[in-house]
Formats: structure tokens, sequence, C-alpha cells
């Protein structure tokens, strides 16, 4: 029940009750039947007078008819018509309204079915034209939109449509807001939802997707092999030039190798001969440093349980 019909009850009861009580205290002064009119000539009053009144929420608007021609736009608030001359077929809510929309197996520009999901925010500005300029501006909003959707799924590619849900959503605006512009109607903004494939493209796209990926990793591989081989280059054109510092860094190499190992390598005997290992003194070296650092690694190892 509306507020304004609950007001005009109560405004029909207040005067029932007034005039019911005057003509009681008719009758009881004079005894005479007649005041039994007062009664009738109240309910006649109560009942005019609640079928007048008329509340309007603050967001709606009513549709005033007087004798089928419009008449004037009331509301909010309180306000009175005459009746039986006057009619409210209207109450126009002015407020922002959300209708949702799709479009269901539409064939893209690529020829690729897709189901489109999307919200639409509008906002009744003229409320006069959207009373007498279309039968029932909801439901014509409604289809307006599904006609637009399906029109720019038509125009789109894919691709497009995937990547570029704001500009399919200002497309959107812009045609429904000319579709329903004489209406009355404002379209304030379109969001689109969601955008199905069949399951069939969608897991081709991801195996596309995916090796591409593997692609772009195999490219970035074979980059970084080249780089590698750059510096090799660049570093075997330094030890060709300076014979001692290759001497230092094959000695390094297999020290390191024995240190971290601790295994029995074998080593080429021109690598032998190259770093000079094949003497007492080149064994004996090596030997030395081994034992040197396994030495000092024991050391370590005592401290720390000492602490």
């Amino acid at each position: 029940m509306r507020k304004g019909s609950s007001f005009a009850a109560l405004i029909f009861f207040v005067i029932l009750g007034i005039g019911g009580g005057l003509a009681f205290a008719v009758y009881r002064a004079t005894a005479n039947m007649e005041s039994a009119w007062i009664g009738v000539i109240a309910f006649v009053i109560a009942l005019f007078v609640s079928l007048a009144i008329k509340v309007a929420d603050q967001w709606n608007k009513g549709v005033i008819l007087r004798l089928g021609k419009f008449r004037s736009l009331k509301g909010p608030g309180l306000f009175f018509i005459i009746p039986v001359i006057d009619a409210i077929p209207y109450w126009i809510d002015t407020r922002v309204i959300t209708s949702s929309f799709k479009a269901e197996k539409t064939l893209t520009k690529d020829t690729v079915p897709v189901d489109v999901d999307a919200v639409l925010f509008w906002k009744v500005v003229d409320p006069k034209k959207a009373a007498l300029d279309v039968a029932d501006y909801q439901s014509a909003i409604g289809w307006a939109s599904q006609t637009a959707l399906r029109d720019v799924i038509g125009k789109t590619m894919l691709s497009d449509m995937l990547e570029g849900r704001d500009k399919i959503s200002n497309e959107l605006q812009r045609i429904i807001d000319e579709r329903t512009e004489p209406w009355g109607i404002n379209v304030i903004s379109v969001e689109v939802k969601d955008v199905l494939i069949p399951p069939a493209l969608e897991d081709a796209m991801s195996m596309q997707a995916q090796a591409e990926r593997e692609r772009q990793a195999r490219v970035i591989l074979g980059d970084s092999e080249r780089q590698v081989a750059e510096k090799f280059a660049e570093a075997a054109k330094t030890y060709a030039n300076d014979p001692i510092a290759l001497h230092l860094r094959a000695m390094n190499m297999l020290y390191e190798g024995l240190k971290e190992n601790a295994t029995l390598v074998i080593v080429p005997s021109t690598a032998v001969e190259t770093m000079q290992l094949g003497g007492l003194a080149g064994m004996t070296a090596l030997t030395m440093g081994l034992g040197q650092e396994r030495a000092n690694k024991e050391k370590e190892n005592e401290i720390r349980k000492q602490e």
C-alpha cells in the first residue's frame, strides 16, 4: 500500500468520525431522524477528500490526466486531484535504475558465437515523455539495449571484444542513448560484465597462449646462449693474449673442483703439462693448498663446538 493511500484512509476515517459524532449529537438534541443526513453528507465528503488526496514519494512524479488529456506532473509530497475527472495512470521513478541485458549465441565479425552479459544504468529525465511518448518505457529500454548489443557484437572482432570492453561499453552507451533520448531517458553508463565463448574455442586459445609463452621462453633462452657465447669469445681473446692468466684460471678451476667435491679428478696429460702439475713441485703445491684449506675448516669446526 502506498503512503498516499494510508494517509487518505486516515483522513477518510477522521472526517467520517467527525460527521458521525455530529450526527449523533444532533439526534440526541432533537430526536429527529433527519440527523442521519448529516452522517451521509460526512461520508460523501470523507470519500471525496480521501480520493482527492495523493502523496508522492521523493523520487516519484505523478502524471495527471484530466478527462484523458495531459494536465501536469505532481510530486513529490502532498497534492490534490479532482476525483473521477483526474486520473494518475503512471508514477514515474526518477532515480537511477539498473537493467541487465544479454545477447546469446550472437556471431562476431569473425563468425564466432559468443554470449555477452551487460548492465545498463539509466534515469528518467523527462517524465512527461516517458509516460506519453512510449507505451512501456522499461520494456522499450530493454529491447533497445539488447538489439544495440547484438549490432555492436556483429561489427566487432572477437579479439577486440575480449581486450577492449571499455570501447564496446562506450559504443553501447552512445547507441542506446540516441535511441532512448526521444523518450526522456538518459543513459548514464553501460558495463559489459562477461563475454563467454565456446569451450572448444577457449581450449584452443589456451593452447595458443601456452605455445606463445613457450616460443618466448625459447627465444629468451637462445638469446641468453648467444650472450654467453659472446662473453666466452671475449674471454678467449683475453686468454689468447695472456698465457699466464689462462694458466691461473685452469689452476683455479682444478683447485675449486677438488675442494668442493673431494673426489678424484682425471685431467688430460696435455692439461697437466700445461699447468706444470706433472712435476713434484706442482703436485706438492696443490696438495699443500688443499691440506691448508682442510686444516682451516677443522679449526673453524672446533671453535664452533667449543662455543
